[in-house]
């Protein structure tokens, strides 16, 4: 499989927003990641440093993967289709998306 793409990221993003259920939100994607309930978690470049390392630490204790966007936070609320910046987002379910494989192979490459 040849490297993902960020633009393969954003497409699976988008199927995932309107097929499943995707988590926008600092606090909210934090408590899902306390709480295990997040299957992936993708976080904005400058996201805000301790929420990043928060995010970083309690998703390496619940094993959950976590991509972080290159983009900016207000790149990322775009590609989310929001009019508001978005520093973090859970993946509660991929719906018909392969975003979690892609994730899964960003991770490993990285």
């Amino acid at each position: 499989m040849s490297a993902v793409q960020v633009t393969d990221i954003e497409k699976e993003l988008v199927n995932a927003l309107k097929t499943g259920k995707v988590i926008l939100g600092s606090r909210k994607t934090l408590r899902y990641v306390k709480t295990g309930k997040a299957k992936a978690v993708i976080v904005a470049a400058n996201a805000p440093p301790e929420l990043r390392s928060d995010i970083l630490y309690y998703a390496e204790l619940s094993g959950i993967p976590v991509y972080v966007y290159p983009g900016t936070s207000v790149e990322l609320g775009a590609v989310c289709g929001k009019p508001f910046t978005v520093a973090s987002l859970a993946i509660l379910d991929p719906g018909s998306s392969r975003i979690l494989d892609l994730i899964e192979a960003a991770r490993s490459k990285a």
